[in-house]
């Protein structure tokens, strides 16, 4: 099943801003919701049969997003909703002199758009770290999940919940931590979350970001940041290389930034 009608897929060229593209041709045959690669991780709740079918009534087809592109855009009033089904992706604001702040990360399982649906636009943008795969969503089926599905709905705000527990941590780094234990808690995070649904990133033991991207996740500058991983590669806890980041010491790492790992709980696939 190819796109739904009036999608888009958002694309950024350097120095013309952002702007809409037209509907992608490159998308993918549509995985059924019970046939989800994701749904029988140990990570993920189960569905109630009544659930698992609304679900695949809800979703109206899927996208392949290139890397680099912009999925979502700041001030935007999007249709759709997304869950990410593989890649990796990042949430940011730019402020008018192109400094940009990443808020956090997109994984599979991760929803998009969300805030739009429910509050009337984006608040921020999502770039697409690598290629992605998006389950498409209309919103306007929000109301009757809400109405019919109790449990889908608790979904959803168990969802938001999270999303606003991660800023928490991110903000945490930012106002308290130092610079190392700011990086060793997001190299350790990500290698944590990545873990979690490995069957669909590529190449999950390695982060495929660069020092740029962690730089507008500190709120540091690139010079600092290149110094402070420089010191965890010297200490054999992480390995830079062309493709990004290798976690070689997880454990050490989450000890840098007294952080104690991922809630051991089973979370939501909508």
């Amino acid at each position: 099943m190819g796109a739904p009608e009036g999608a888009l897929r958002w694309g950024h060229q350097r120095g013309l801003g952002l702007r809409a593209l037209p509907r992608s041709t490159r998308v993918p045959q549509r995985i059924p919701c019970d046939s989800c690669p994701l749904r029988p991780l140990p990570l993920f709740r189960a569905f109630e049969k009544s659930e698992l079918e609304f679900v695949n009534k809800f979703k109206r087809g899927e996208l392949l997003v290139d890397r680099g592109s912009t999925v979502l855009v700041e001030g935007s009033h999007s249709a759709h909703l997304f869950t990410a089904l593989s890649g990796w992706g990042f949430r940011f604001k730019l402020l008018p002199d192109g400094r940009r702040q990443i808020l956090n990360y997109v994984l599979p399982g991760d929803m998009l758009g969300l805030q739009s649906a429910l509050v009337g636009e984006m608040e921020h943008s999502i770039e697409a770290l690598t290629e992605m795969r998006l389950c498409v969503f209309e919103r306007d089926n929000l109301p009757e999940l809400y109405r019919n599905h109790p449990g889908l709905a608790f979904d959803i705000t168990w969802i938001a919940a999270r999303e606003e527990q991660m800023l928490d941590e991110n903000l945490l780094s930012i106002g308290r931590r130092t610079a190392i234990e700011r990086a060793a808690y997001l190299l350790a995070f990500l290698h944590a979350r990545a873990g979690t649904v490995a069957v669909a990133l590529p190449r999950s033991s390695v982060l495929p970001i660069r020092q740029q991207h962690v730089a507008d996740t500190l709120g540091l500058s690139l010079v600092h940041t290149n110094k402070t991983l420089r010191k965890l590669s010297l200490r054999k806890l992480i390995a830079w290389g062309e493709q990004g980041c290798k976690v070689l010491e997880p454990e050490a790492l989450a000890g840098i930034a007294h952080w104690e790992g991922l809630p051991k709980q089973k979370r939501p696939l909508v």
